[in-house]
C-alpha cells in the first residue's frame, strides 16, 4: 500500500533528494517549500498521511508547522528533519545529512510505512 507523504524543506536541492528517496521507498510524494504552502496542501489533499518537515525554515519553522498541522489533521504521522535543531514535542526526528537506509529505517520504525 502506497502512502502519500508531504515533504517540506526550504532548500530545493535537499527537497529533491528526499523526494527521490521516498519515491524509491514506494511513497507518493507532494512537496512544499514552506509552512504556509504545506498547510494549504494538507487542507486540499486528504490522502496525505505523513508529514516530513525540516525544522529550521524561514517564516514558520518545523515546530510551528507540526503544531498547526496537528490541529488540521490530528491523525497525521510526522517526522522532523534537522542538521542542528534539538528534538522537541516528542516527534520523531532524523539528522541531516542522512542516507537512504537511515530514512527507510526511521520511516519504518516511526510511521510503520513505506
Amino acid at each position: 500500500m502506497s502512502h502519500t507523504v508531504l515533504v517540506v524543506d526550504d532548500d530545493p536541492a535537499v527537497l529533491d533528494v528526499i523526494v527521490d528517496m521516498l519515491e524509491e521507498l514506494g511513497c507518493e510524494v507532494i512537496c512544499a517549500k514552506g509552512g504556509a504552502d504545506a498547510l494549504e496542501r494538507l487542507r486540499q489533499n486528504q490522502d496525505i498521511s505523513i508529514l516530513i518537515t525540516d525544522i529550521n525554515m524561514p517564516g514558520m519553522d518545523g515546530h510551528e508547522l507540526a503544531e498547526l498541522a496537528r490541529r488540521i489533521r490530528p491523525e497525521l504521522k510526522m517526522l522532523q528533519l534537522s542538521g542542528r535543531e534539538p528534538r522537541r514535542d516528542g516527534l520523531p526526528m532524523i539528522r541531516k545529512p542522512f542516507s537512504f537506509e537511515e530514512l527507510a529505517d526511521v520511516m519504518q520504525r516511526t510511521t510503520g510505512t513505506c
